[in-house]
């Protein structure tokens, strides 16, 4: 096996033990699978740390709960913050069982941590797909969950956080109504 197939392996064994379920799937692996596919879809020449750190953006998800952080938004923050190092941790670890040098492992830690979002252009590539993950498979349960309001003020990160060429792309992918259209456009 290659080391991408081999991380992988790892990632999706990680996941299989998901305790939530979507779609009668393990939510985080059911998760990393789309994540792979929208990367292929967005990046097919992706390097493998891109690859890999989009297959295991969630690795885990469930082990650090919402629950065990305070409510509010310094709360929330603090609960994501947390799962994005536990996540590049592991992520880590599994590279570098897998043969993957220094230098790839840390790569992918950037990405899973988001530094250099706008400016690197790996790390700006898996927010691409996290956001085009988000609007192909959870935007729409989501939507009904949230005060209209609320739902315009998160479409709008959402599309702010995204590359100029993925929000044009994202314009002709999903039939967005408005107001939420205007958001992707420059």
């Amino acid at each position: 096996m290659t080391a991408l197939a081999v991380a992988f392996a790892a990632i999706d064994a990680a996941n299989a033990s998901d305790p939530n379920e979507v779609d009668g799937h393990p939510a985080s692996l059911l998760y990393g699978q789309r994540m792979t596919a929208e990367q292929i879809r967005l990046f097919p020449d992706a390097r493998e740390a891109l690859q890999i750190a989009a297959r295991g953006q969630h690795i885990e998800r469930w082990v650090l709960s919402r629950a065990d952080f305070p409510e509010g938004r310094e709360g929330y923050l603090t609960w994501r913050r947390d799962l994005a190092h536990h996540h590049a941790r592991r992520i880590g670890e599994i590279m570098a069982s897998a043969g993957y040098d220094q230098h790839e492992i840390d790569a992918a830690h950037r990405m899973l941590l988001k530094q250099g979002i706008k400016r690197d252009a790996d790390v700006q590539a898996l927010e691409d797909i996290i956001c085009f993950v988000f609007l192909r498979w959870y935007f729409q349960p989501f939507s009904s969950t949230q005060s209209p309001e609320k739902l315009q003020r998160i479409v709008q990160k959402t599309a702010r956080k995204m590359s100029a060429e993925a929000r044009a792309l994202a314009l002709d992918t999903f039939d967005l109504p408005p107001p939420f259209d205007g958001f992707f456009k420059d």
